[in-house]
């Protein structure tokens, strides 16, 4: 038998066992069970306008806020590892390691709820809520960090010479020659960690939250309560795609635009 012929069989075979599984789970499924618990369009109607307007709403809000807030505080932690003065890259690194190696549901828990314990003063606007998202600002700031190092590390190094061989001081060469490259390069793993975001807002539910307050997993739980049915939790994780599926598109087209430009 060819190398040709065993190949097609074999891909046969493959699409052949693909098929069997996906019919043997349709038909083993009690969709009358599944529609009336997961798909009941009469509940699903009822979430509406308030997911959107509400949820979906405070959704995008908080993802902006983590996003603005990390994104900042990255910059500092990485130009901070990157300094020549060894305390600034040892307290960056302290950092960056600490909260990375620590579930940002903890973090979110501890800034919510502990901090508040330990410091009387501590009262941020917003309450408990606004607590959590401080602290999952954080935890994304050391994710972000991390990647905003990589991306200046990756310009190379003839930018820099090149700039200070014009006159130009050091700072300004990081400002108007080195970040301006290294943004563009980090694009990609920056939109990959603002769709991250998007989802670690869900885990701001353990900070409570007033109704006007809650994000699409609060508001889904909520309606699974109030409801009695699991048709929320469907409408909210189809938000969730509304929102996260063109970052992810945005992120293919931008890797593959920098392949090309490679």
């Amino acid at each position: 038998m060819k190398p040709s012929t065993r190949r097609r069989i074999f891909r046969g075979s493959l699409y052949v066992i693909l098929v069997a599984a996906i019919a043997a789970l349709l038909l083993s499924a009690n969709w009358k069970e599944i529609k009336y618990n997961f798909l009941d369009v009469e509940i699903a109607k009822q979430l509406f306008p308030a997911i959107i307007i509400t949820a979906a709403k405070n959704t995008v809000v908080y993802t902006a806020i983590a996003f603005a807030g990390g994104l900042l505080l990255g910059l500092l932690l990485a130009l901070m590892k990157l300094a020549p003065v060894g305390p600034y890259r040892w307290i960056a690194t302290a950092y960056i390691e600490t909260f990375r190696g620590l579930p940002a549901l903890l973090v979110i828990f501890g800034f919510a709820f502990a901090v508040p314990t330990a410091f009387a003063s501590w009262d941020p606007p917003g309450g408990s809520a606004s607590s959590g998202l401080i602290g999952l600002i954080l935890v994304s700031a050391a994710y972000i960090a991390e990647t905003i190092r990589a991306g200046i590390q990756a310009v190379p190094a003839g930018q820099r010479e090149a700039a200070r061989s014009l006159g130009m001081a050091p700072g300004w060469t990081m400002i108007s020659v080195v970040l301006p490259q290294a943004f563009r390069i980090i694009t990609p793993p920056l939109t990959n960690e603002l769709v991250i975001i998007i989802k670690d807002t869900s885990l701001l539910f353990i900070a409570g939250m007033a109704l006007g307050d809650r994000e699409l997993t609060v508001f889904a739980r909520d309606s699974l309560s109030q409801f009695g049915n699991s048709t929320p939790l469907i409408v909210a994780g189809l938000m969730y795609l509304v929102i996260t599926l063109p970052l992810t598109q945005l992120v293919a087209k931008l890797e593959r635009h920098q392949n090309r430009g490679r």
